[in-house]
């Protein structure tokens, strides 16, 4: 039996790591041990405190982490650097502290947002990290702490995550409810993915040694406004979404015009295949 700790357990990948973990807790092949912080009936872990998070690794007799927490509010971060490297980048460190001193393999998750949008073709694990704003860099932190610390780890960089939640899905679908129009951006470019699809990813990962870097994508990639027209098109919404310039929409983090991932280490080791785009978003939205 696997006792595995879920960091952010309420948040849009910490709930579909318990839907795909489901089988194999109710066989008793593991054990998920759920937590989060602010969340009624959710026990709570601070991973910004190391004293808090070593006792609880060892109390709870940890043998795997999967880290899904993370200060994600991308505009919020510019104003509030601490509060975003604390979670983004402290956490991990200490995360990755314990899972050292106790012999636990930790599984943390990261983001396209490492990478600037310069690129004319999409990134692999190999390429240089050089983050825009102050959530990709945070982010890069915390990857740069799980190396330094952690002897057993994985760390998978998604990007456009969409799952049961709060999400950009849910949002626009909202706002066509009153209107015959909607603005999307439409050149910034990346891949939309599932909370399903990057839980069955670090399912397939988990009991493995296979350790390192991974990017953990949908396969292939539109805009944001291409996205917004694919799962109109699948709820039956008839809203016009009209395509805009990044420049058009300012926000106050700067944001990659392109954060393609390659699954380049995964194809590689054979570890997991990402469904399309397309197919993990009707996937979703014939679940809603």
């Amino acid at each position: 039996m696997r006792r595995i700790l879920v960091t952010g357990c309420n948040g849009q990948l910490g709930r579909a790591i318990n839907k795909v973990y489901a089988d194999a807790v109710k066989s008793g092949e593991v054990v998920l041990v759920n937590t989060d912080v602010g969340i009624e009936g959710v026990t709570s872990l601070d991973i910004t405190d190391i004293n808090e998070v070593e006792s609880f690794v060892e109390a709870e007799k940890i043998d795997v982490i999967i880290n899904c927490a993370a200060f994600t509010n991308v505009n919020a971060a510019e104003s509030a650097w601490d509060a975003a490297y604390k979670v983004n980048a402290i956490g991990p460190r200490n995360l990755a502290i314990a899972s050292t001193k106790y012999d636990v393999k930790l599984i943390h998750v990261s983001t396209d947002y490492v990478f600037d949008g310069t690129s004319d073709k999409p990134y692999t694990e190999f390429d240089a990290p050089a983050p825009l704003g102050a959530y990709g860099k945070t982010k890069y932190e915390g990857e740069q702490f799980v190396k330094q610390f952690s002897k057993r780890f994985m760390i998978i960089r998604t990007a456009w995550l969409y799952g049961d939640g709060k999400n950009f899905v849910k949002t626009m679908i909202n706002a066509a409810s009153d209107r015959d129009e909607v603005t999307v951006v439409g050149d910034q470019i990346g891949s939309p993915t599932s909370a399903m699809e990057l839980a069955r990813c670090i399912k397939a990962l988990e009991p493995t040694e296979n350790f390192g870097v991974f990017h953990g994508t949908c396969e292939g990639y539109c805009s944001w406004a291409d996205f917004t027209e694919e799962f109109y098109r699948l709820a039956g919404i008839t809203t016009k979404v009209k395509h805009i310039t990044t420049d058009e929409y300012p926000t106050p983090a700067k944001r990659p015009a392109y954060s393609v991932l390659d699954n380049y280490m995964l194809r590689l080791t054979g570890s997991y295949t990402f469904a399309d785009w397309k197919d993990a978003i009707a996937e979703y939205m014939n679940e809603q």
